[in-house]
């Protein structure tokens, strides 16, 4: 596997959540390495995005992370419970970003299964099976990602994505989820998934 520079990540954002689909997200924790191929992205572009949290460059505590490099972890916390990890884009000081919303598991399903449901994968029900990364909250959970990941630099060890290799999927554009809020931005076609 070919690990994916800051290049990458330095491009229009809309590409880039594009392009993320297929690629691996690898996370080595505690002596092990987690990761799983992403099947789900939205993104979000501060300068013309009211449901972005940097809209119209609004710098504060909680949104001082997307104004850095390209290839840099954004995570926060809604809803006080679940984490998001969202993929830092285009130039620093451009404050955007590709929220990571799905994966299937590519190795450390075992531990991932635990950390979620803290069951073995033969012990999860039907149910369990078919959601278990299939949300930005459930992936943190499963790969450990929280606030203390929050700025991780995205071409390091411990984080990473990941080319294997394998062609670009085909994909469905759809409207993002749960941005009621952001008037004309609800609209924005800006949610790719497999």
């Amino acid at each position: 596997m070919e690990k994916l520079g800051r290049e990458f990540f330095d491009r229009d954002t809309v590409a880039v959540a594009q392009d993320l689909l297929g690629k691996v997200l690898v996370r080595r924790v505690d002596g092990m390495t987690l990761s799983g191929r992403i099947t789900e992205t939205e993104a979000y572009v501060g300068r013309v995005d009211k449901a972005c949290h940097a809209y119209g460059y609004r710098r504060t505590a909680r949104t001082e992370t997307l104004f850095a490099p390209p290839g840099t972890a954004y995570i926060y916390l809604i809803y006080g419970i679940y984490h998001c990890l969202n993929f830092v884009t285009e130039p620093e000081g451009e404050p955007s970003a590709v929220l990571l919303r799905g994966l299937v598991p590519v190795e450390g399903t075992a531990e991932m299964a635990r950390r979620r449901f803290g069951k073995e994968p033969e012990q999860l029900t039907s149910y369990q099976k078919k959601h278990f990364l299939d949300g930005p909250g459930k992936v943190c959970m499963a790969l450990g990602l929280t606030r203390a990941q929050n700025g991780l630099d995205l071409t390091g060890e411990e984080l990473f994505l990941a080319d294997d290799g394998s062609p670009r999927p085909s994909f469905h554009t759809g409207t993002r989820i749960g941005i009621d809020y952001a008037e004309e931005a609800v609209h924005f076609p800006w949610r790719f998934y497999l």
